[in-house]
């Protein structure tokens, strides 16, 4: 429930602080004097749209604050919870700044939120229905969305919207794949071929490099060997071979030792060498053991290397690619599927298709029993807005293959007069009867709400005498269960109102301020008096709010 709205510098209004009761609450004064800036606030306040023509001339920001009760409301608690946005216990607090540059800020319970953030919370809060609220009851949406609001199966409407788009993405998947079978197939085919022949090809990286080592030595074989050959041949077997030559040195330096012991390093040295050459000469033969100059291992590297390289070309990669591409084209192979794809997906069309229509013909019949219990309730209404005989109905006009919204559209329709049979609302009702009924209806619907506190903002424009003294104890009424705030100019209504509000506005300092005053005993009757009798109040006019104030006590 609403329990307190702080108001600063906000279009006409300089400082309002208000207090809320439960009950209904009639907000009455002058034509201009501001009484819609209230509603105007509490929008803002709940994440409405601002802008800077809000914030009151000269000056620097406007700011809303609001507290309501959510004591009633553990949806909200969870919420808010979930939300990181929770407060003290049992109240929500809401406070909106907009500056004079446009920008503005919110926050819930004194955290920073969003205007998303703002506009859930609010959605749990409070419903406005505006004056002008009868145009969007012509709108096919609209009806529909009243409707499901009225049976309680907004969750239920949400899940046949996403199973409608779930069946509907496996449908165009499905035509896809067979709108372009044959040219699938036969990609199909040209990829299966590509790939066995990748495959057969047996490619690796690691292989491929051993491949062209093993030629280059093959392919070299007779040269190796030759060079080979002179080595051995240069260090130890020729008839001046190194190894000869050395001996004989090391010999003769072996014999100097015995008269110069200084000759020993150069022998240690030499001897060193020696042993060295040796060694190569061994590793040499044994090369010359180990090179097969093999020409039919060759001719097979050769055929080896020939076909990875056609590969290569025709694939137009680098032969170390060629794995890359049977990845590509597996890849995309199984983009493409198969025959076997093409039926499973069938059947997973079928299958959400059947899991829409179940849930689609569950909402058709909670529609179809609320469609009935608010055509009685609207028309049970319309009998004392001054429409009897009258009747209201909510036609499910069915769709032959359904959409996101279920397998009907929801149409209203009235017949304003006996005997005759309903038509669609937008076709019927005259400007003065399409007010009467979207009160009846906001009335109806209202009563199922799950927000605690409901205003109307000038709904009963457009009626007057006994219709509107009918309003007022529809209004009442409605106050029992819920917390209910009235903006309106008729006398009958304010009368039958559980407290009543008078703005009125004033120049002060060459400025306009708006003001409300709570109304109460003879300031209460005052007021009822100035909307009967207008500029002038008499006696009997006094006399006469009087009398309407006590009928509806």
């Amino acid at each position: 429930m609403l329990k307190f709205l702080g108001i600063r510098d906000f279009v006409i209004v300089s400082s309002l602080e208000l207090d809320f009761s439960s009950g209904f609450t009639a907000l009455t004064g002058e034509t201009g004097a501001g009484k819609s800036i209230l509603i105007d606030a509490l929008t803002l306040a709940l994440g409405g749209r601002g802008d800077a023509t809000m914030v009151r001339n000269g000056c620097e920001r406007a700011e809303i604050a609001v507290e309501f009760d959510i004591s009633g409301l553990p949806q909200l608690r969870d919420w808010l919870r979930e939300q990181g946005l929770e407060g003290d216990e049992g109240v929500c607090l809401l406070r909106r700044v907009l500056d004079v540059g446009g920008r503005s800020r919110g926050f819930i319970n004194g955290c920073s939120a969003t205007l998303q953030q703002m506009r859930e919370a609010g959605e749990q809060l409070l419903d406005i229905h505006g004056q002008h609220a009868h145009q969007s009851l012509l709108r096919p949406d609209y009806q529909r969305a009243l409707l499901d609001g009225f049976a309680g199966i907004a969750a239920e409407t949400e899940q046949v919207a996403a199973l409608y788009r779930d069946w509907q993405t496996l449908r165009r998947r499905r035509m896809a794949l067979s709108e372009n079978a044959e040219a699938v197939a036969a990609e199909r085919e040209l990829l299966l071929f590509q790939r066995d022949e990748l495959k057969g090809l047996n490619f690796n990286a690691a292989e491929w490099q051993a491949v062209q080592e093993d030629y280059a030595r093959l392919s070299h074989a007779a040269s190796l060997l030759e060079t080979a050959a002179f080595g051995v041949d240069t260090l130890s077997e020729s008839d001046n071979a190194c190894l000869a030559q050395l001996n004989a040195l090391a010999a003769r330096l072996r014999d100097g030792i015995a008269h110069d012991a200084s000759l020993g390093e150069a022998l240690r040295m030499l001897e060193s060498a020696q042993a060295e050459l040796q060694e190569a000469v061994y590793e040499l033969r044994h090369y010359q053991q180990r090179l097969d100059a093999d020409p039919q291992r060759l001719r097979e590297l050769e055929r080896r290397i020939q076909d990875v390289m056609d590969a290569a070309r025709k694939y137009r990669v680098a032969p170390e690619q060629l794995d890359e591409a049977l990845l590509r084209i597996e890849a995309r192979l199984a983009e493409l599927g198969g025959d076997a794809d093409l039926a499973a997906l069938e059947k997973q069309e079928q299958a959400a298709q059947q899991g829409y229509l179940a849930a689609a013909k569950k909402l058709s019949a909670a529609r179809n029993k609320a469609a009935s219990k608010l055509g009685s309730e609207i028309t049970a209404s319309m009998q004392t807005l001054a429409m009897q005989g009258g009747s209201f109905a909510v036609a499910l006009l069915p769709l032959a293959e359904g959409n996101a919204y279920g397998l009907e559209s929801i149409e209203f329709q009235v017949a304003a007069n006996p005997g005759v049979p309903p038509r669609s609302l937008a076709k019927v009702a005259s400007g003065g009867e399409l007010s009467r009924i979207s009160l009846a209806i906001q009335v109806s619907s209202s009563q199922v709400a799950s927000v605690p506190t409901l205003i109307f903002d000038e709904v009963d424009s457009g009626i007057g005498g006994r219709v509107a003294e009918i309003v007022g104890h529809l209004l009442k009424r409605l106050g029992k269960s819920y917390q209910v705030l009235c903006v309106t100019h008729l006398p009958q209504v304010a009368a039958a109102a559980d407290h009543q509000w008078q703005v009125s506005k004033a120049v002060e300092d060459g400025s306009t301020l708006s003001r409300i005053a709570v109304l109460d005993g003879e300031r209460r009757i005052d007021e009822i008096a100035r909307m009967l009798g207008g500029v002038k109040i008499t006696d009997t006019t006094r006399k006469h709010a009087a009398e309407m104030l006590g009928a509806t006590a």
